[in-house]
């Protein structure tokens, strides 16, 4: 198991701001794609789906072997659109553009990239948004409870669906991190090798606290009815303070020291009701999710990322098979929600196909999204 370290700076990648610029190529001009699966799903916690709805993209060509795909599972928020952008026009490119293009990190000129809005999704997946064909009307809160495992079987039924019975690799970060170890130790043969970013074999306490806290500020909200309310007339106000709780983990006391100090809004008066930097900040980040997520998705998927635990299984010598996906563990140094010590357990747990990689940053768990070159030659090299 090597161990290995390199430098970063600041990144707010998780926010809503527009994505950190990268100084390659871009993938250019991109659409996405829909799909519908006829085959139910059987869920992991009971239910049945009865069908599967996907929203995705891809970036680069498939060889004529189907080998050199590489899927990119999102984050909590993120979704379906990685890189590139939609028109010339449009500012913001994909949320992890920086990282997915010619000749950068995940190279399109050498992979076949395809990034999917996962089950439970609200961007285009099968979620809460969907049809109930058995009302005609969207769950809302009537969705079914999903697991992380539920959310990776879905994925492989696309992944089969477009022709590819084995992944070259699965790069992810945070909770996409969490899908890709999933990939490893349970469809090892369908993927050759796994990189995880700042994440780690279970959710971590912390994480479970400030995730009830979000969900309770939706179920406080008067307008959550239950999950059963009309687009632009939901729980709003309960949803911008689940994200502007989230902010808070996203950055290190160091980031936050680093981009607000203790600086006032210009002009603003000590009664204002938006009187420091950080709370308008937060304030805009809160608004802004508000106007492309969903809350009922925010409530499923949270609580499929704190079901998330496979420790039990690495202490039991379980988890990875001898000859599986050789597994890349990135930890970044400042990281609050998946520090170092739970990272590592990832490389220990994969044994000699475990390699550890540490990310010295002042960022926090934002840093997996920050442009950072010995990271990328890292996972560059590894990919190869």
């Amino acid at each position: 198991m090597l161990a290995n370290r390199a430098r970063c700076g600041l990144a707010d990648g998780m926010t809503d701001d527009t994505p950190i610029a990268s100084p390659g190529r871009s993938v250019g001009v991109v659409k996405s794609h829909d799909v519908t699966l006829g085959v139910p799903l059987r869920l992991e916690l009971g239910g049945t789906l009865p069908s599967l709805e996907f929203r995705y993209e891809t970036y680069g060509v498939l060889n004529a072997t189907r080998s050199n795909a590489v899927l990119i599972p999102h984050a909590l928020s993120g979704d379906h659109h990685v890189a590139g952008k939609y028109s010339p026009e449009d500012a913001k490119p994909g949320w992890w553009d920086a990282f997915v293009g010619p000749g950068k990190m995940v190279d399109t000129d050498k992979f076949f990239v395809i990034g999917l809005n996962c089950l439970g999704g609200c961007r285009g997946s099968t979620g809460p948004l969907s049809n109930d064909p058995q009302t005609g009307k969207p769950y809302g809160g009537d969705f079914p409870e999903i697991t992380c495992g539920d959310i990776v079987v879905a994925q492989r039924r696309l992944v089969e669906h477009l022709g590819i019975k084995k992944l070259h690799a699965i790069v992810g970060g945070s909770k996409g991190g969490m899908q890709a170890l999933l990939w490893a130790a349970d469809h090892a043969e369908a993927v050759d090798r796994v990189v995880t970013l700042a994440c780690g074999l279970r959710q971590p306490p912390q994480a479970l606290a400030l995730n009830a806290i979000a969900r309770a500020s939706i179920l406080a909200d008067p307008r959550y009815r239950g999950g059963h309310y009309q687009t632009g007339e939901g729980p709003e106000d309960g949803l911008a303070v689940a994200r502007m709780v989230g902010h808070v983990s996203y950055l290190s006391p160091a980031a936050f020291e680093k981009k607000f100090a203790r600086e006032t809004v210009p002009g603003a008066q000590p009664s204002d009701p938006v009187y420091w930097q950080i709370e308008s900040y937060l304030r805009h980040q809160g608004d802004a999710f508000v106007r492309r997520f969903d809350a009922n998705t925010l409530i499923r998927i949270t609580r499929a990322v704190d079901r998330f635990d496979l420790t039990a299984r690495a202490k039991a010598g379980k988890l990875f098979k001898p000859d599986g996906p050789a597994i890349l563990a990135v930890a970044f140094s400042t990281d609050g929600l998946y520090p170092p010590s739970e990272v590592k357990a990832i490389a220990a747990a994969a044994g000699s196909r475990g390699t550890y990689f540490e990310v010295e940053t002042d960022a926090g768990h934002d840093a997996f999204l920050l442009s950072n070159e010995s990271l990328f030659a890292q996972v560059r090299g590894f990919l190869v």
